[in-house]
Formats: structure tokens, C-alpha cells, sequence
């Protein structure tokens, strides 16, 4: 159960990264992640520099790299670390926007009650990270180590 649950979680992880990457070629992937990118100050330059459209395309190479990367593991663990590191990265961005978009808790509420979007959207990320994580951590194990010389 344990071989066949790494396997879903980084093959999962991989289609995932593949999928959202590649709808972020869609105008309405762009536009659904422009007040997301917009209150971020991690992301909001992206649109300083370039249109919305071309930035989410940019942020797509992104993701289906590192997805391409994970999936990797078999005949190159260290490239897979590297996409898993990358996951990570993008995981830990997505979650900052709980920070910083509005109406990510629910009006009247408050935290601890995440609205359903984009709040509970963004929170799904958390289980995506550890993916990351354990998938990184992994794929460094199965990393060859150099032998050095004496």
C-alpha cells in the first residue's frame, strides 16, 4: 500500500502540475488567477512587465516543467528532486495568497472559515506542498552520490 500511495502521490502530483500548467494558456485560467497574482507581492510584477495572458503562459512553462521534471524519477532522481523543489516553491507561493488576496475568509466570519473560493481553493495547496516535499525528499534518496577521490 505504501509503493502504490508514493506512486499516486508523485504521479499525481505530475498530472496536476501538467493539467493546471497547461490551462494556464486558457484566457479564463489567466483571468481566474488575476486577483490572485494581482494582490500578491511576490507575483504583481509579473504585470508590470508583461500582460496578463503572457504571464500566466510564463507561469504554465513553469509548472509543466516541473511536473515533466517529477516525473523523471525512475531514470533521473536528481532532475525529479529538482522539479519536486520547484513544486515546492510554487506550492509555498499559492498558500501566500491566503495572505494577501481578499476574500479568502468568509465575510462575517472571519479566520478560522475559509470562503469557497478562493479560500478553500487555495488551502488544497497544503496537501500539494507535502506531495512536493515527499517527492523531493525521495527523489534525493534515490539520488546516486558522488564518490570522491582521495
Amino acid at each position: 500500500m505504501e509503493h502504490i500511495g508514493s506512486g499516486v502521490l508523485r504521479y499525481g502530483l505530475v498530472v496536476i502540475l501538467l493539467w493546471i500548467g497547461a490551462l494556464k494558456f486558457t484566457a479564463y485560467e489567466a483571468e481566474g488567477i488575476q486577483p490572485l497574482v494581482a494582490h500578491s507581492p511576490l507575483m504583481s510584477w509579473g504585470y508590470e512587465v508583461m500582460s496578463m495572458r503572457a504571464f500566466a503562459s510564463l507561469i504554465g512553462i513553469f509548472e509543466i516543467t516541473m511536473g515533466v521534471l517529477i516525473a523523471t524519477r525512475r531514470f533521473a532522481p536528481t532532475a525529479s528532486a529538482i522539479g519536486s523543489l520547484g513544486a515546492v516553491v510554487i506550492f509555498l507561493t499559492t498558500l501566500s495568497f491566503v495572505l494577501t488576496t481578499p476574500g479568502v475568509w468568509e465575510p462575517g466570519y472571519g479566520f478560522p472559515f475559509p470562503s469557497s473560493k478562493p479560500g478553500q481553493f487555495l488551502l488544497k495547496d497544503l496537501i500539494l506542498l507535502g506531495a512536493a516535499v515527499r517527492t523531493a525528499g525521495e527523489a534525493l534518496r534515490a539520488t546516486p552520490r558522488r564518490v570522491r577521490p582521495l
